[in-house]
């Protein structure tokens, strides 16, 4: 398997397929694994190589440590910085869905990330996830204060499960009261009448508990609640000044990330180009799979060369 030394000394997962030379850097979401996007990248095996980090916390990167003193964004960003020295590669396309998109956004502001990319493709993310009087199209809105208030609870509840760093180490009702509060995070952003019923089963059978909870080390939650309480970046200069052709695929019926934003977004750069998926939110992979398909194959075709490096 391709495991990539990281400058802690951590081995990083990295997934890469396709026959193809001009080289992809694809960037997933919170809890996405890299074999996820396999049935979306699949069709353009041939003229491109996909390179898919497992980021810190999952898939086979889930016994990872996490490094000292760095947010979650950061530590993706340094992580795809040491990739992308460890394979020297100096043109790529990058696709970016959800906190990946931020890791990528994160490096344009902070290391020159910007430099080496042909082609942009962001999925759904606001370039601020904080609301102020700038910025109104944050993280879930005018609600964001309300969301804010079940993650710091989340938070302080991982917090009293110290020193403990599996779910599997905690008691019946910690594990049950910890399943509630995630619940209750979850309803913002899915209304799917699925979840509930399937959160109530997972109170009785602890194989469905690890279905609905994204990971099972507590650190890692910990970790990527408190990223997101304290992130308060803004990468809108940043997006800004890329250069190159972008396009941006957005859900219409998003709650995270209002479309609105992310449409004023994209007029204020150079070479854009949007995508709107009417019947989707957050999740256009999920929603409208067969439209997202095909518009990824005509993003990476609209930029596909004869060679890459």
């Amino acid at each position: 398997m391709p495991f990539y030394v990281m400058r802690d000394q951590q081995t990083l997962f990295v997934r890469e397929f396709g026959q193809g030379q001009q080289p992809v850097l694809v960037l997933s979401g919170l809890g996405m694994k890299s074999w996820q996007w396999l049935p979306f990248l699949y069709p353009q095996r041939k003229n491109f190589r996909f390179i898919i980090p497992d980021w810190r916390g999952f898939g086979h990167s889930r016994h990872c440590e996490i490094p000292q003193g760095l947010d979650a964004i950061s530590s993706h960003w340094q992580d795809l910085s040491d990739v992308i020295q460890h394979k020297r590669l100096e043109k790529f396309i990058v696709i970016a869905y959800s906190m990946g998109a931020t890791t990528a956004m994160h490096g344009m502001a902070y290391g020159g990330l910007q430099q080496h990319i042909q082609a942009y493709l962001h999925i759904d993310q606001s370039p601020k996830i904080a609301v102020d009087a700038t910025w109104s199209y944050g993280l879930f809105s005018e609600q964001q204060q309300q969301f804010k208030q079940h993650l710091q609870q989340l938070s302080q509840l991982l917090q009293t499960y110290q020193p403990h760093r599996y779910i599997h180490e905690l008691s019946s009702h910690e594990r049950f009261h910890l399943i509630d509060v995630w619940h209750e995070l979850l309803e913002f952003q899915n209304s799917n009448d699925l979840f509930p019923l399937l959160f109530k089963a997972a109170q009785r059978h602890h194989v469905l508990q690890q279905i609905v909870l994204p990971m099972q080390r507590l650190d890692y939650l910990a970790w990527y609640a408190n990223t997101y309480l304290q992130h308060d970046h803004d990468y809108r200069h940043a997006l800004r000044q890329l250069s190159c052709p972008s396009t941006f695929f957005m859900g219409v019926q998003s709650k995270l990330y209002p479309i609105e934003g992310q449409r004023l977004i994209a007029e204020n750069m150079q070479q854009a180009h949007c995508v709107e998926f009417a019947n989707s939110g957050h999740t256009p992979l999920i929603s409208e799979p067969k439209k997202f398909v095909q518009a990824l194959g005509q993003f990476l075709q609209r930029h596909h060369s004869s060679s890459g490096k």
